[in-house]
């Protein structure tokens, strides 16, 4: 197991679910559902998540293949659009969904793309390629990521309480450096493989 590749995919999966962010929009979707009924949505979202994620870390290169797509393309692609949801991060730009009776809101916002958003799935994709056998350190990143995730949702009124608005302000504006930062080292590394290599 590759612990710099695991540690890579905690940390971007972590980020982009943004747990802590989107405590307010999980509470405003789940409003009036008793804790019971919440847990379950929050479960559900969760699994079709780390699915998602899943069948884009294991199918990303065939997808690439398939529409002959280089490496170096997704790389820039994926920090540009990881940079974009950095600096929406740092600016408070958070998209409130739209509320939809006749929708699961587990599957769409919640799973999709709240939790595994196009910049997530980019990003399990090229950390899968980035080593010769990265498999099992990409799998287990995904789900420690997203398993911290969900604990942090499925007690969203306890957190909601002890940090704040504030609170959530503050950590999403860190979660959003942190990705810009990611962001730049994936996007760097993607124009050395298209024009200096």
């Amino acid at each position: 197991m590759d612990i710099s590749i695991l540690v890579k995919t905690f940390v971007a999966v972590f980020v982009l679910a943004d747990a802590v962010g989107n405590i307010p929009i999980v509470l405003v979707l789940t409003r009036g559902m008793q804790a019971e009924q919440r847990n379950k949505v929050v479960d559900k979202a969760f699994v079709v998540a780390i699915a998602v994620l899943l069948l884009f870390a294991f199918g990303g290169k065939f997808i690439l293949g398939y529409l002959d797509i280089s490496m170096g393309s997704l790389r820039l692609a994926g920090g540009l659009l990881l940079l974009i949801i950095a600096l929406q991060m740092l600016r408070g730009e958070l998209d409130t969904p739209i509320l939809d009776g006749d929708r699961d809101v587990a599957i769409t916002p919640l799973a999709l793309p709240l939790l595994a958003g196009p910049g997530t799935l980019t990003t399990v994709m090229l950390l899968m390629a980035e080593s010769p056998s990265p498999h099992v350190s990409v799998v287990v990143g995904i789900i420690s990521a997203m398993s911290v995730s969900w604990l942090i949702l499925r007690f969203c009124n306890y957190v909601d309480k002890w940090i704040g608005a504030e609170g959530e302000v503050i950590i999403t504006q860190l979660l959003g450096f942190l990705l810009a930062a990611l962001a730049v080292e994936i996007g760097s590394a993607g124009i050395r493989e298209l024009f200096l290599s």
